[in-house]
């Protein structure tokens, strides 16, 4: 079992990337939310899950601990396998997702390509008192030396599942008012703004 792979983003697509480290390899399957967070990254972190099936071995990469641990949940739900569990945060950030799961809402679910009425239900009803101890974290990434405090924040805050654009300005407005603000000062100041 894997806790995490960390070394050089070789290659990375939509729903793979390939993260080099030891002179191997490893081809990680991502969500869309991981996706976002390692784009322009050479440097990475991903939280590993392996999934074993009688003619493969697969493994899923996620940028963040927490999109990990919602991934394990849904895949514990009977019904949904560890491709639709990736299809659903690639649809829904992991705030949204409890949130959504928290607040019965299945039609939210039931947006998600590959999810009917039934397995909606099933994931509200398996899930919606196990996603309140979720806590959405803002590691996963591992930053290149001389990083500045605002790409960490910036990451950080899009691992959250912020788009990049307003999450920018957020940070570029702080910055200007404090250019000494630390990556968690920002981070929390920037979520108030937004």
């Amino acid at each position: 079992m894997y806790e995490y792979i960390q070394g050089v983003l070789a290659e990375l697509t939509a729903t793979t990337a390939v993260v080099e480290t030891g002179g191997v390899g490893y081809l990680l399957q991502i969500s869309m939310q991981t996706y976002e967070a390692l784009a322009g990254r050479s440097e990475v972190r991903l939280y590993v899950h392996q999934h074993l099936r009688e003619d493969a071995v697969e493994l899923y990469g996620f940028a963040a601990k927490a999109e990990r641990e919602v991934f394990r949940l849904l895949t514990s739900v009977a019904g949904v396998g560890p491709s639709t569990a990736r299809m659903v945060l690639s649809t829904y950030g992991v705030e949204e997702l409890t949130r959504a799961i928290g607040a019965g809402d299945v039609d939210a679910l039931k947006r998600v390509k590959g999810i009917g009425l039934k397995t909606a239900q099933r994931i509200v009803v398996d899930l919606s008192e196990k996603v309140g101890g979720v806590q959405a974290d803002a590691g996963g990434i591992a930053q290149g030396r001389g990083s500045s405090a605002r790409q960490e924040a910036l990451s950080a805050l899009m691992t959250l599942g912020f788009a990049k654009g307003p999450t920018e300005k957020a940070l570029d407005e702080l910055l200007r008012a404090d250019a000494t603000m630390g990556v968690e000062a920002l981070v929390k100041q920037a979520l108030k703004r937004m």
